[in-house]
């Protein structure tokens, strides 16, 4: 078994893509005399060739890149938990692929969906008593009726397979008065290869836009007018096959990429490589109207 977050998985797909181009690698898979010949070397090359089977977690994965490990021949598993519950209550199961979704709860494990505002809430003989010395925290941590809060938004589908669709404190609301949430649209966005981490938002604007940090070889590349004019036509129609895939109120207006990297040190990024959206907002925010009124699909953060 072999267990990583999301962000490795999408990195993995990207270094087979730059050695192999998608189009080509899918030609190969569907020659019968070379499918298997194919599929072995590539997860012998990622380390992955004796791995029967695969776990993600910390993040959704995008179904487009589950399906994509899938044609290689490798399975993975998405679970889904909290360090406040024993860190598991769901997960898919081998064989039956549900991408999208974390699958159904363990036996013994009740969760439900707060008609409000969509919380993932649970229970279980494995949830913790409460935090260290911190009896406020711990009371704000379930509901009245014993529930724990996850701080998760969910939904679920005609099966009963819990969809994670971000956080229920990273929703934001737009100038139209219309929720958007951020994570199910940050993971169509990191599909790019050129793309290291981006982070979606734009509280009270019109539309929402997304600030994108590019990777070392993207970085390199917009060092010269051909290779950025390059990356601007792929991101910019990256971005359209995004918006065509949203409901118009979540579809955005720009992408704003980032040549600076984003770390643990300034600040950006968390030790578990997750974005801080408040602090892209201390950043970034007093720029936003000025991005938008430049009415360009594609621009860069200048220092």
């Amino acid at each position: 078994m072999f267990f990583s977050v999301p962000r490795l998985w999408v990195k993995f797909q990207q270094g087979v893509s730059a050695k192999m181009p998608p189009a080509k690698l899918g030609l190969l898979l569907k020659i019968p005399i070379l499918n298997n010949i194919v599929r072995k070397k590539i997860l012998t090359l990622l380390g992955l060739d004796q791995c029967e089977y695969a776990t993600g977690g910390a993040a959704p994965m995008p179904p487009e890149l589950l399906t994509w490990y899938a044609r290689l021949g490798l399975d993975i598993i998405e679970g889904y938990g909290m360090t406040e519950n024993c860190a598991i209550s769901h997960a898919t199961l081998l064989g039956v692929p549900r991408p999208g979704t974390v699958g159904q709860p363990y036996e013994g494990i009740e969760t439900r969906l707060d008609p409000a505002n969509g919380e993932i809430q649970m229970k279980s003989h494995g949830l913790m008593l409460g935090y260290y010395k911190e009896p406020e925290l711990t009371a704000q941590a379930f509901t009245a009726d014993g529930w724990l809060h996850t701080g998760d938004k969910g939904a679920l589908d005609v099966e009963g397979n819990l969809k994670i669709t971000g956080r229920v404190k990273d929703l934001f609301k737009t100038g139209k008065g219309k929720y958007v949430a951020p994570a199910p649209i940050e993971d169509k966005l990191v599909m790019h290869n050129a793309v290291e981490a981006c982070c979606v938002t734009g509280a009270n604007l019109g539309q929402p836009l997304a600030v994108l940090m590019l990777n070392p070889e993207s970085v390199a590349l917009a060092g010269s007018p051909a290779g950025r004019a390059e990356l601007e036509a792929s991101l910019g129609e990256h971005l359209k096959k995004v918006n065509a895939t949203l409901d118009p109120h979540e579809q955005l207006d720009c992408l704003v990429l980032v040549t600076e990297p984003w770390t643990v040190d300034n600040g950006f990024i968390t030790p578990t490589f997750k974005v801080k959206r408040n602090r892209i907002e201390e950043i970034y925010a007093a720029s936003y109207e000025r991005w938008v009124g430049a009415r360009k699909p594609i621009l860069w953060m200048t220092p």
